[in-house]
């Protein structure tokens, strides 16, 4: 989907096989986000909602609100790669580019208006969609995706669902996977038992 919007580069998604400092020793380098899919049981809504209180504007950070049902996979990604936009290299006629340029100096909530008419990004989500990664399942567990980036030395947790991102502290680059990972494991420990989770960095591979 990243290429598809025109984020070009040798910046791409990996997974993550485990949360442990262990299994983090294989994740490729450098990495510059985490995003966290997890399932939205009662314990963890409770927990989001306790996190909620600590979600705040920040100005150094790019924040959208999620207000389009089935959307957090588009904005965790709009979320990972908005805060590492210097990272990142566009295509010419990138069309997440433009969002973002456009969006620049909006409001969270008019950021999401101006996604949901956004025709260009909802083509690209609903042709992703249909390749059958998205299908729910029979016992019909709702999933969210969030991301994690390390933005001028803080660790933020973003979360469409919030008003805000969440600043859980200082990182840096050789501890930032060590860092989000600390806060997902908190996550899973919250699940009693639930085992659906996965993950993806952001990283940077040797070959375009």
């Amino acid at each position: 989907m990243m290429t598809r919007l025109g984020v070009g580069g040798r910046w791409r998604f990996a997974d993550v096989l485990g949360l442990d400092a262990d299994q983090l020793t294989a994740v490729p380098k450098p990495c510059c986000a985490l995003m966290l899919l997890f399932p939205l049981t009662q314990q963890l809504e409770s927990f989001r909602q306790q996190q909620a209180d600590k979600a705040a504007a920040e100005s150094a950070v790019y924040f959208v609100k999620q207000t389009a049902s089935n959307s957090c996979g588009t904005i965790a990604l709009l979320h990972t790669v908005a805060n590492n936009k210097s990272k990142m290299t566009f295509d010419e006629d990138s069309i997440l580019k433009k969002f973002l340029d456009e969006t620049e100096n909006m409001s969270a909530d008019d950021r999401a208006k101006h996604l949901e008419n956004n025709k260009a990004i909802h083509e690209v989500h609903n042709e992703i969609a249909a390749q059958g990664q998205c299908r729910p399942e029979a016992d019909k567990v709702n999933f969210h995706f969030i991301a994690f980036a390390d933005v001028n030395g803080e660790l933020y947790e973003f979360d469409g669902k919030m008003n805000g991102p969440v600043n859980h502290g200082a990182t840096k680059d050789d501890s930032f996977i060590l860092d989000a990972a600390k806060v997902c494991r908190g996550f899973v420990e919250r699940a009693q038992g639930e085992l659906r989770f996965s993950a993806v960095v952001l990283c940077q591979s040797e070959s375009q």
